[in-house]
């Protein structure tokens, strides 16, 4: 079938393995529109295996930053969460071409950026699994070593494994001296549906603003923004 030359194609130029079974990897690139929408040529999503190569992802890098690292626990579980992330590993299956190989429903590739973006990482958890299913824990291992875990340290150095609070305070009271302040500029919509405008300001001046559902998720919103400002 010409899928699987595609697929075996993929597996050796990009994951740098040979697939014994190349459905695994046909599968794991299978969303479940795609399924609704060819039921007599597709029989499996992608979902199942993505649940098995989360845990095979979290536990690769836990004992990376475990053997590697003497940091006290609460800095190693927010290490973790940067590197497994959904952006990261979004990033990851975009940096190696995974997009085109995305079997989508016409709805679904027609989906907006943020919602292909999460299909980009639920698919690299599932390429993680069916690498698991195929090649065993270390042919996982090696494919999260070189996707994920070598941008470790461009992590550390960004300090984008904070929180974004944490990280603007951060930067700010080390250029600046002083300590970000958060202040609601509107509230708008019903008690239900109410968004927030939130500006955080450093002596006296805004350097950011967001919106969210809660005051809190404007309060990120608008640090994310102060960010891109004091990183560029």
């Amino acid at each position: 079938m010409q899928d699987d030359s595609l697929y075996k194609a993929f597996a050796l130029e990009k994951l740098g393995v040979e697939f014994v079974d190349i459905q695994f990897l046909i599968t794991a690139f299978t969303h479940r529109s795609y399924v609704n929408e060819h039921r007599k040529i597709a029989k499996e999503h992608n979902e199942r295996m993505e649940f098995l190569g989360d845990a095979v992802l979290e536990l690769v890098v836990t004992e990376y930053l475990y053997k590697n690292h003497s940091d006290p626990e609460g800095t190693l579980t927010s290490w973790r969460s940067a590197l497994v992330r959904t952006e990261s590993i979004g990033a990851a299956a975009a940096k190696f071409d995974f997009e085109p190989l995305l079997r989508l429903s016409r709805g679904e590739k027609r989906g907006t950026t943020r919602a292909r973006e999460q299909i980009l990482a639920n698919c690299y958890e599932a390429v993680i699994g069916a690498l698991y299913l195929d090649q065993g824990y270390d042919g996982a291992k090696m494919f999260i070593e070189k996707s994920v875990l070598a941008t470790f340290d461009d992590i550390l150095t960004s300090g984008s494994w904070m929180d974004p609070k944490s990280n603007l305070q951060e930067i700010v009271q080390s250029k600046e001296g002083f300590t970000p302040v958060y202040k609601v500029l509107s509230e708008e919509g019903p008690d239900h549906e109410k968004i927030f405008r939130v500006g955080v300001f450093v002596d006296g001046e805004m350097k950011g603003e967001g919106s969210g559902p809660s005051k809190q998720s404007g309060q990120v919103a608008s640090a994310e923004a102060a960010l891109k400002d004091y990183k560029d």
